[in-house]
């Protein structure tokens, strides 16, 4: 007889599952939340910073690299989301492959990954809203802008921006949902305006040298530079599409409209990265976008100063999205981990006015709050992809574990050319996780070691499926 933690939960279609979240998400609701998460600081802020010091005008390259990557896992999840109960996050689809444990370090994983996400985030939204109030002659002082580290006494934007959000996913995911769709909209309008200008100012001389970092190499001082570099760094861009899979419990029809909002979000946003990638590139020197604004600053070289204001309005709206998704993803995520038994039963409540689990909202924007509020995070943005990197992994390998075990599970969705796919996902994925830095898989052991310690503690002995074996 198999121990609790390996034993994997039942599979259950999403119609004969019963819980208290609300279904009211259509297909594009699901899209437009991964394009939501997907657009926003990859496009506003990494591109300029890893063109500048890791692939140059061949950043275009490292976007269809990391793109390939998402794109093999994308056909993964779209395949599970169908055919699995449960979240629809790499936890649940972790448990019904691989069972307890391998669910328990997914969902932990997922946890520093997506709270790590959204207040790093957040800290680059306050420097834009700060950009913005200096502009019309009303700057916050430093004092309620910066770290108490970086001499200040908090980032207030970061932590109100949070708490704002807050009381946005308390109040309903439809309304959060509606609020996403108004800012997705804004924000797609100023990409279209940085391409209708950057179109006819393009210089082919500034694409030369056109890889001037290489391929890969590692440099004096442990970091890394080239192509593939950049492409694991850019790979933060794409994480959104799988805050949509975490939808699944709130979807209306979760076997048709998660595999069209997870793939059809990717399939535009990839296309979007690849355009302003080498438009951006193409007006301006590589050498002049390690700014904090990429977008705006090119703009602004360029002498369209009233481009680079709209450009920041839309950054403004497109890193709330981002913020607003992870969020939401981060919170589902517990709610699921809690109602299987892996943590306190206190963060599975779900309100019964709003249809939402508000204890897990606050908790949540409160800790993010103060963490955006007090810490510089910089660059732990670009240093959760492992995690993410990981759980893709072994979503790709849930699908062909569950090929195997449960050939006659129903399929709705299923990536084609047998194993083909899901095995070129787990080789790009784990490809790109060979190209981070040391720190980050330093990281990524000492939170694993944490949540073992919580496992072991607590969660091996009142989850649900060691309760249903006693």
């Amino acid at each position: 007889m198999s121990l609790p933690i390996f034993r994997t939960k039942q599979i259950v279609s999403h119609s004969e599952e019963s819980h208290g979240l609300k279904r009211c998400l259509s297909a594009w609701d699901l899209t437009f939340l991964g394009v939501g998460a997907i657009i926003g600081t990859g496009i506003f802020v990494l591109t300029g910073i890893a063109a500048a010091t890791q692939a140059g005008p061949a950043i275009i390259i490292s976007f269809i690299l990391a793109g390939l990557a998402c794109a093999f896992a994308a056909l993964s999840y779209a395949e599970l989301s169908a055919a699995v109960g449960g979240c629809g996050s790499a936890y649940g689809y972790s448990y019904a492959a691989f069972g307890e444990l391998i669910a328990f370090i997914i969902g932990w994983d997922l946890l520093l990954e997506y709270g790590i996400s959204v207040a790093a985030v957040a800290n680059g939204w306050a420097g834009y809203f700060n950009n913005a109030l200096t502009a019309i002659g009303f700057p916050l002082p430093d004092a309620l802008t910066k770290a108490p580290s970086l001499g200040g006494i908090i980032n207030l934007p970061a932590a109100a921006i949070i708490l704002l959000l807050m009381g946005l996913l308390i109040f309903g995911v439809k309304h959060s949902a509606k609020a996403n769709n108004i800012m997705v909209v804004v924000k797609l309008i100023t990409i279209s305006i940085f391409i209708g200008i950057a179109v006819f100012n393009v210089h082919p001389a500034n694409w030369d040298p056109f890889m001037p970092f290489g391929w890969f190499q590692t440099l004096p001082d442990g970091k890394t530079t080239g192509v593939l570099a950049g492409a694991s760094l850019v790979f933060f861009a794409y994480v959104g599409f799988d805050a949509v899979s975490t939808a699944a419990e709130e979807a209306k029809d979760p076997q048709r409209d998660l595999p069209f909002g997870i793939v059809t979000s990717l399939i535009f946003c990839t296309v979007i990265y690849i355009i302003v990638a080498g438009l951006l590139t193409g007006v301006v020197n590589y050498k002049d976008l390690n700014v904090s604004s990429p977008v705006a600053h090119a703009l602004t070289l360029m002498g369209y100063n009233w481009g680079a204001a709209l450009i920041s309005t839309g950054v403004i709206a497109g890193l709330t999205t981002v913020m607003l998704v992870l969020y939401y993803g981060l919170t589902r995520i517990i709610f699921a981990m809690s109602r299987d038994g892996l943590l306190s039963p206190y963060f599975n409540k779900v309100n019964e006015q709003t249809q939402t689990p508000v204890r897990v909202i606050i908790i949540c924007g409160i800790i993010m709050a103060l963490v955006a509020g007090f810490v510089p995070l910089g660059e732990l943005a670009e240093l959760v992809n492992i995690g993410t990197l990981a759980a893709f992994v072994l979503v790709c390998l849930g699908v062909i574990v569950l090929r195997i075990t449960q050939p006659d599970l129903p399929r709705p969705f299923r990536a084609a050319f047998g194993p083909l796919f899901p095995i070129l996902g787990m080789l790009s994925c784990g490809g790109l996780m060979a190209f981070l830095p040391v720190i980050t898989w330093l990281r990524f052991v000492v939170w694993l070691i944490m949540g073992l310690v919580i496992y072991f503690l607590y969660s091996i002995k009142h989850s649900q499926l060691a309760e249903s074996v006693e």
